[in-house]
């Protein structure tokens, strides 16, 4: 699993893992992402098979209910 919040998509677009995968960030690095290949989606969660991303802290909750339940699903 990776998961990432906020300007940790930056993080992802270095290491090469966005193209044809679907995420969030935090707005400000949109143009970043999208041109590192992912469809962005202003989504307080997404969720992409192993790749978890959220926008900012103020998604926390459902980052973590979705960090929770990729790791034990039910």
């Amino acid at each position: 699993m990776v998961a990432a919040i906020c300007h940790a998509g930056w993080m992802l677009a270095s290491a090469g893992i966005l193209e044809g995968r679907t995420a969030t960030s935090f707005f400000a690095i949109k143009d970043d992402l999208v041109h590192a290949g992912a469809n962005w989606v202003d989504k307080e969660v997404v969720v992409d098979g192993n790749l978890i991303t959220s926008r900012k802290p103020d998604d926390l909750p459902a980052f973590m209910r979705a960090f929770i339940q990729t790791l034990a699903p039910e």
